[in-house]
């Protein structure tokens, strides 16, 4: 493997085929002879879990966007300490399946909550770990809910959520191109896994 462990995310508005892309992604490192991890959010820890039961199934009383948000921050502050960092530090490549620019457009954006506090309040959570790159695969809105199909709470909302969700990865990625990489995901499956390779290769190897 060349160069220290680091974190790449990976972002986007439902049905972008992240979970595909982390998978191809992985097996293709690994083949280079890296060390590779992946995980996802929420989740990755046995607390997290827990709580991506209680954030993704809830309906008979959801939490209010306040609640929710503190219980993404709990999933990332335990993902980060038990499974991320301790990666990180052992020199793997782990691509996260979701992380902070998340939580910034779904409860920012998309729940309306303040951003500047959402954003101060997620950086308190994770602490000094941030992804050396997102790679934010994107595509329209009402195409990605049709190739979801899932039954989870967050499926279930309005397109205009979404909406909101998809213009705030946007607005992230444009605040700071150098650290993001937007990826047509309606392109061929081929297509964008050869564009996330080119990406990760771009800021393992740089030069």
């Amino acid at each position: 493997m060349s160069g220290l462990g680091c974190l790449i995310a990976f972002e986007g508005p439902e049905g972008a085929g992240k979970s595909t892309q982390i998978a191809r992604a992985a097996t293709a490192l690994r083949a280079e002879g890296r060390r590779v991890e992946s995980t996802f959010a929420p989740g990755g820890t046995v607390l997290g879990a827990r709580l991506r039961e209680l954030l993704l199934t809830t309906r008979e009383e959801p939490p209010v966007p306040l609640a929710e948000l503190f219980m993404y921050l709990a999933d990332r502050a335990q993902h980060v300490a038990r499974t991320i960092a301790p990666a990180v530090a052992a020199g793997a490549i782990v691509l996260t399946d979701r992380f902070s620019a998340s939580t910034i457009a779904y409860q920012g954006y998309g729940r309306g909550l303040d951003l500047d506090a959402v954003t101060r309040a997620d950086a308190w959570a994770r602490g000094p770990v941030a992804p050396r790159l997102t790679l934010l695969l994107d595509c329209p809105v009402r195409l990605g809910l049709q190739r979801a199909r899932g039954d989870d709470r967050f499926h279930a909302e309005h397109e205009a959520f979404h909406e909101r969700v998809r213009a705030g990865f946007h607005a992230q990625a444009a605040a700071a191109p150098a650290a993001w990489c937007v990826i047509d995901a309606t392109a061929t499956p081929d297509a964008v896994h050869a564009a996330v390779l080119t990406a990760i290769r771009a800021v393992l190897d740089p030069g």
